[in-house]
């Protein structure tokens, strides 16, 4: 069936593997998030094998589906008051920025003669989720003394929103709000998260002390730093393919004839006139897939644009004999493979079930 996203495990634990021994070895510890690959347990066994200490998701009903691994389960995206008991029930350790919601864990908690972790996300920046800092010391006392709640340690988002780069001073002042916690509270902190797979590249350069953990997805699964998109020495940026069938081959024109408006997304799209060329049609569009974050394997290939079901190529430069039934292949960057995994329009494979 096509379209197919095809998976190679083994470089998925290579990739887990080489990324939590460096880690490890800086005195890091490593949760793999699972949210790229919409928790596919065959990735996180792979992931698993590779040593990661917890898993990650932004979603629970991933973590719903990942109970069976014995490691702790971590959500991701500030839990919704209103699922406060399926959180408790379903992952061990959340982040949180807000008391009302913090609470509201506490008491599903209690009433079932448990505990919750709580990770206190500090916002450095990024302007996404976290308390600013000048509220930690109104707002870890409240968390001390809420039955049913664990206060886990802290961490930080950067990248993700606002595009700010971790670097030793924001990481730096992340690490000193950490040591200032347990020093007036008395307490130790079992996680001080740096971040995600943006911060790699400081684990050459010297991630401050006290910093404990990083929170990696991207740079597992497609082996590349997430500060500048770079591959990572050592890793395999290509553990995930996508395959699309050809389903038309034409020689057209590459500008439009008519009166140009508005394309199906509401966008108003602009052409170069290129001439005649050979133009291939794939069964795969936006519904499924973010063109933009595709590369295709053959470089005499480039895609030209995509409507819902449709994506389109000048296939004019290809290395091959493209002919109709034929099947193209495509490396992935993020947008893409977040798109692929959970469209239920794209079959998902490994290589062990191909062979």
């Amino acid at each position: 069936m096509y379209p197919r996203l095809v998976i190679d495990l083994k470089k998925v634990t290579h990739n887990t593997r080489t990324l939590v021994q460096r880690a490890g070895d800086r005195g890091i510890g490593v949760y793999g998030v699972t949210k790229v690959h919409c928790g596919h347990p065959g990735i996180t066994a792979a992931m698993v094998a590779g040593g990661i200490a917890g898993i990650a998701d932004s979603r629970m009903e991933n973590l719903e589906a990942l109970k069976d691994f014995g490691l702790p389960r971590i959500l991701l995206r500030l839990p919704m008051v209103s699922e406060a008991a399926r959180v408790v029930a379903n992952a061990d350790i959340s982040l949180n920025s807000e008391l009302v919601t913090v609470q509201a864990l506490g008491r599903e908690a209690a009433a079932k003669g448990r505990t919750h972790g709580v990770i206190l996300m500090i916002d450095l920046g990024d302007l996404r989720e976290g308390i600013e800092p000048d509220k930690v010391h109104e707002t870890v006392p409240e968390i001390l003394k809420t039955d049913g709640i664990e206060f886990v340690g802290i961490g930080v988002n950067l990248t993700c929103y606002g595009g700010v780069i971790p670097d030793k001073t924001n990481l730096g002042e992340l690490a000193a709000i950490a040591g200032d916690i347990e020093a007036t509270y008395g307490i130790t902190l079992q996680v001080v998260s740096g971040g995600n797979s943006s911060s790699l590249y400081l684990l050459e350069e010297g991630l401050p002390k006290g910093i404990n953990n990083l929170r990696l997805g991207e740079a597992i699964v497609l082996g590349r730093e997430t500060k500048e998109g770079e591959a990572i020495a050592g890793t395999y940026q290509d553990a995930f393919i996508l395959e699309a069938q050809i389903i038309e081959l034409k020689e057209k024109d590459s500008y439009p004839r008519g009166t140009i408006g508005m394309d199906a997304f509401g966008n108003h799209p602009t052409y170069v006139d290129k001439g005649r060329m050979k133009r291939a049609i794939v069964a795969i569009g936006r519904q499924d897939v973010v063109p933009e974050s595709l590369i295709p394997c053959d470089p005499g290939i480039e895609i030209i644009g995509a409507s819902s079901d449709h994506m389109i190529l000048d296939v004019t430069g290809s290395q091959e004999t493209c002919r109709v039934g034929d099947v193209l292949s495509f490396r992935l960057a993020y947008g893409a493979l977040l798109a692929l995994s959970t469209s239920p329009y794209v079959e998902k494979t490994t290589l062990d079930e191909q062979r």
